[in-house]
């Protein structure tokens, strides 16, 4: 499909740059199903429009501080380069994004943090192994598994999406709101941003209701924030992200299904990683590894019924994808609705429930 097609004008009053306190105050969308007319509501009331059984399935990943700063030296001049890192491939080395990627050579070493303080292991050092296109990179630090861990939280920062970057400065706050309350794999680059609306008073009320709560793990990687370059879908390559469904996940997941239970992604990461690890006859299986899946119209889903997110950029492959979910047609019209009844977008933003479309 043409990306274009996959245009909407947003309003720059319309992207939150904090999240609403607290958490579970934010607005969320009903986007039926059945041609129903869209329905404004909080996150708060999301068991209302849940059924016994359902079963919730959360997103774990823990967001780390992934964003570096630091200069590489040649022939006595410094240049600055910063560093996303987005895919862990190994105990000492990330695949990551380097800006500006022009200043640096393939074998070229850069000193990240230098004289920072916070760690008995002073600055961060790495080789830059390869390069990529779009200015990825493959590094080769000199640390390794913990105390690469290490290093890296203590000269790193939370790398929020650009379009709240652009506007202002991470601070302390950003350390908690842009970190689920249920977070414990580290991993992340991005964090899973429908489960920031959740609070454990919410989490409790809902297993109340006897709505069930299961976890997965995918490591959000920055990839996530690239824009689409290509001119139509079937040319864009998506970045692989690490994800883990466990064998007692899946096996609890199929029972969900088997008695007539709905199974809620809460999360596009979640879903693409059901979706990954579901098999064409609707089966659940255990699945661990990379995933590069890419879901625009026209895909059939085979493991999620209904899906919470929050809004997402034109043209990207997220927007794509509730599209696929939902219909093309229809979230045009609930971004439309969104828009103009100013709900809050992309990280720090509202909420949308969305019902699998029934064709």
């Amino acid at each position: 499909m043409r990306v274009d097609l996959f245009d909407f004008d947003l309003p720059e009053d319309n992207i939150a740059l904090r999240p609403v306190e607290p958490r579970d105050s934010a607005r969320l969308l009903l986007v039926k199903n059945d041609g129903s007319e869209f329905q404004d509501s909080s996150v708060r009331n999301l068991g209302d429009f849940l059924r016994e059984g359902d079963a919730l399935v959360f997103n774990d990943t823990k967001v780390i501080p992934a964003q570096l700063e630091g200069f590489r030296e040649r022939e006595g001049v410094k240049a600055q380069i910063s560093a996303t890192l987005h895919m862990r491939v190994g105990p000492d080395r990330w695949k990551a994004f380097l800006r500006p990627a022009k200043r640096i050579k393939q074998g070229e070493r850069i000193d990240f943090g230098h004289g920072n303080n916070a760690c008995l292991l002073g600055s961060l050092q790495a080789t830059v192994a390869e390069k990529g296109d779009a200015g990825e990179a493959l590094l080769v630090f000199d640390f390794s598994g913990p105390d690469l861990d290490q290093a890296i939280a203590a000269v790193g920062h939370i790398p929020l999406p650009p379009y709240i970057a652009s506007k202002r400065a991470e601070d302390e706050r950003d350390q908690a709101d842009y970190q689920t309350v249920y977070a414990r794999e580290e991993g992340a680059v991005a964090a899973p941003t429908a489960g920031l609306h959740f609070t454990p008073e919410l989490l409790a009320e809902l297993k109340t209701r006897g709505i069930e709560e299961h976890f997965v793990t995918l490591h959000v990687g920055a990839g996530t924030f690239l824009p689409v370059k290509a001119d139509d879908t079937a040319d864009h390559k998506m970045h692989a992200e690490i994800g883990t469904v466990d064998a007692a996940t899946a096996e609890t997941l199929n029972a969900v299904r088997a008695r007539g239970g709905r199974i809620v992604a809460v999360g596009t990461t979640s879903l693409r990683l059901l979706e990954s690890a579901t098999d064409v006859d609707g089966t659940i299986k255990a699945w661990s590894g990379p995933t590069d899946i890419f879901i625009t119209p026209g895909y059939q889903f085979r493991a999620v019924d209904m899906l919470m997110t929050n809004f997402h950029l034109p043209r990207s492959t997220l927007f794509m994808l509730v599209s696929a979910f939902s219909g093309f047609e229809r979230m045009h019209a609930a971004y439309d609705y969104a828009i103009k009844n100013r709900y809050r977008f992309y990280s720090y933003g509202d909420a949308s429930l969305l019902w699998r479309s029934a064709s």
